[in-house]
């Protein structure tokens, strides 16, 4: 999950309530309560061992153990490599009775440093659990692999193939990974990700769509000279740089969700010479493809207006995560969360984050076939990317009901 994506958090609509909650389901409640302990099992494990992004020792050994449980869960594994950073991809599939394909996605990789989990190692306090990683998203494999074990004990197979991908480098944009996270996604009818929830947000959550990220650079190229003795031979870019940042500013439309922020400013060398160089890096989100292609227009038009004559300015835009625009068949599987979640007699509310993930490559927006979506599937958890990251014990069961409830609700739906 992308840096304080729950803090983030754009829109979060709870929809009217459902008119009757039905009663949960015995028999899954029965087996989804039965992997409480064995989750926390799990999830410590994981937790304990470093993860980092780059981390290959750490991310290798828990590879191992993904791959081994997987094979004993029934799955025929492959990998790939994501050589952006180190590790590989996990592909475990299994074939059922039915006819639908269901994908279940989330990242081993975390922010932490190697060292951190020896500093901080898997603790329960207060109703929760800590360690690095132990919500965003270690949770969410925990969650995977615990839903697999329940539908075992169900004996649920009525999916056509149900499919794992465990990739390692999503903190770091899933530059490795993000191509076999599209081509698997291609094939399925249901994608569900495991991105955790958000405790912070006062209410259990799913997210219905994310904004897309792009990296703006803006660098002018002035003329150097001494500031004292002859200012007037110099093109000073930092004054250019400040004056292109305040043209590009209003950039942002707030009525489609995309903002723009300048968020890193460089420019000079010493304090008596005129500054030849200046650049700044900013932060743009959005929820509608389009946009891209119109905040780039825009932005080379306005910088062909300089303030400091002779001065040479450029602006690009480098695409990060594609967002999970809003959609009919994602808005749908959420309103089914939503019925299931109040099976036991709890709130959903469906959300909209600034904070990018995965489900953005799974999604492809310019793909005609578009699977269902649903992301933050996870455990509930709060302070992501933080030396106090938390996940709420509590959430266990009921999200691991959840996602067995919708494995096998949507498993019995006729296909595409």
């Amino acid at each position: 999950m992308r840096p304080n994506a729950a803090l983030a958090l754009a829109l979060l609509v709870i929809l009217s309530p459902v008119a009757a909650w039905a009663a949960p389901d015995e028999a899954v409640l029965a087996a989804v309560k039965a992997q409480d302990g064995p989750y926390r099992e799990t999830l410590k494990g994981l937790v304990d061992v470093d993860t980092g992004t780059g981390d290959v020792p750490g991310l290798a050994k828990v590879e191992a153990v993904l791959r081994s449980r997987l094979e004993a869960a029934g799955l025929a594994v492959e990998s790939r490599a994501a050589p952006a950073f180190g590790g590989n991809t996990l592909i475990g599939t299994r074939s059922g009775t039915g006819t639908r394909k269901i994908m279940l996605l989330v990242h081993y990789d975390t922010v932490f440093a190697t060292g951190d989990a020896a500093k901080r190692p898997y603790t329960e306090r207060d109703s929760r659990a800590y360690g690095p990683g132990v919500a965003d998203a270690k949770g969410g494999i925990a969650m995977i692999l615990h839903l697999m074990a329940a539908l075992e004990t169900l004996r649920f197979d009525r999916y056509g193939t149900l499919t794992v991908v465990f990739n390692p480098d999503e903190e770091r944009g899933s530059r490795g990974s993000r191509d076999e996270i599209a081509r698997v996604a291609r094939e399925q009818d249901v994608v569900l990700s495991f991105e955790p929830s958000f405790a912070d947000a006062g209410v259990d959550a799913v997210t219905v769509a994310t904004k897309g990220i792009n990296y703006a650079s803006l660098t002018v190229k002035g003329r150097a000279s001494h500031a004292g003795g002859a200012p007037e031979a110099g093109r000073n870019a930092v004054v250019e740089l400040a004056h292109q940042i305040l043209q590009l500013q209003d950039l942002g439309d707030s009525g489609k969700g995309t903002s723009l922020h300048w968020t890193v400013v460089q420019g000079g060398t010493k304090p008596n010479i005129i500054p030849e160089a200046a650049r700044a890096e900013g932060d743009m989100r959005y929820f509608v493809p389009g946009e891209y292609d119109r905040v780039l227009t825009q932005a080379r038009r306005i910088v062909g207006s300089h303030r400091v004559p002779d001065t040479q300015v450029s602006f690009d835009l480098a695409r990060g995560r594609p967002p999970l625009p809003q959609n009919p068949a994602t808005q749908a599987l959420g309103e089914r969360a939503r019925a299931i979640y109040g099976e036991l007699g709890a709130p959903l509310a469906l959300a909209e984050i600034g904070g990018g993930t995965d489900a953005g490559y799974a999604f492809q927006p310019d793909s005609p076939a578009k699977p269902a979506l649903l992301e933050s599937l996870g455990i509930v958890g709060g302070h992501y990317h933080s030396a106090d990251e938390f996940a709420v014990l509590a959430s266990i069961t009921p999200r691991l009901y959840l996602a067995t409830r919708l494995v096998m609700e949507v498993s019995q739906e006729s296909g595409r």
